[in-house]
């Protein structure tokens, strides 16, 4: 059984302040205008977020994919997107999507896969995963009604993909208005999941050429609660591999790691206090013991 007490001990003593705060607000007493004030210094005027929010990017500028850990927060306490929206519009490329990184990234430290493309152009990821979260909250915006038009085009044209690309596009449509569209969309999305090996089964995975093998997604990964399209894509015995996976990977120290490497010292601990709420979101939201 996961050790709630060691998770605990883990956040207090690694944990930034804001994780430290959700964890209060989602396991604990918390409120979630504590989780709200720990998140505010890391917005900035354009209405976006940056500021090292997602370890990965440490400069100062607003970043789509720093605006989506965002978003998952205000989720988290009920808090509405405010201006979100707007500053997504600010940053598009033409037909709507938004890019996996904005070029003011450019003179700042990051990871080694937050390459700025040479040609400004909208991304899948991390489109679809904003709209999803927008769609949500119960967000309306020009900026939502194109971006899903570029994502529908492009998810539904998909002949192959990448894990990542995958999960964005599962977040996408679990909160698509239109459920039937959705639902043969995420049926195929799964099929090509199941055929191309882009799910670790049962403790095992097949990577295909050119993935590492930490790139891989768990069935807990793609469906983090029963109630995501996703959840279908796996068999009730798959899953709860999957989540005893989860629990298991538990360090002794308390907390749970990612597997992409830590680049940098800081983001090993910063991504830790991340992951560890992460988890245990995971494991209650499917019926897992987490005290």
């Amino acid at each position: 059984m996961t050790s709630f007490s060691r998770a605990s001990d883990f956040i207090l003593r690694t944990a930034r302040l804001l994780d430290r705060r959700r964890f209060d607000f989602l396991f604990g007493a918390g409120s979630p205008d504590a989780v709200l004030a720990a998140l505010a210094p890391y917005r900035n005027p354009d209405g976006g977020y940056g500021n090292a929010l997602e370890p990965d990017g440490r400069g100062p500028g607003s970043q789509p994919v720093t605006v989506l850990a965002a978003l998952n927060i205000l989720h988290e306490v009920g808090a509405a997107p405010d201006g979100v929206a707007d500053y997504l519009e600010s940053v598009k490329a033409p037909g709507g999507g938004v890019p996996f990184v904005h070029p003011n990234a450019t003179d700042f430290p990051r990871a080694p896969w937050w390459v700025v493309p040479a040609v400004y152009e909208g991304s899948l990821l991390p489109t679809a995963n904003l709209v999803g979260a927008l769609w949500q909250a119960g967000a309306t915006h020009p900026w939502i009604d194109g971006a899903a038009e570029f994502c529908w085009h492009r998810i539904e044209s998909l002949t192959n993909t990448h894990p990542y690309e995958a999960l964005a596009c599962i977040e996408f449509l679990d909160h698509a208005p239109d459920r039937d569209r959705a639902s043969r969309a995420a049926a195929s999305i799964g099929s090509i999941v199941r055929s191309r090996g882009l799910a670790r089964i049962n403790g095992v995975a097949t990577v295909p050429d050119g993935y590492a093998e930490g790139e891989l997604h768990d069935p807990h990964d793609y469906a983090p609660s029963p109630d995501s399209l996703a959840y279908e894509w796996f068999s009730a015995a798959e899953m709860s591999a999957s989540l005893d996976a989860l629990a298991s990977a538990q360090g002794q120290d308390g907390g749970w790691r990612v597997r992409w490497p830590a680049w940098t010292p800081v983001t090993e601990f910063e991504w830790a206090g991340w992951m560890t709420v992460h988890a245990l979101k995971t494991l209650r939201a499917h019926g897992r013991e987490v005290r």
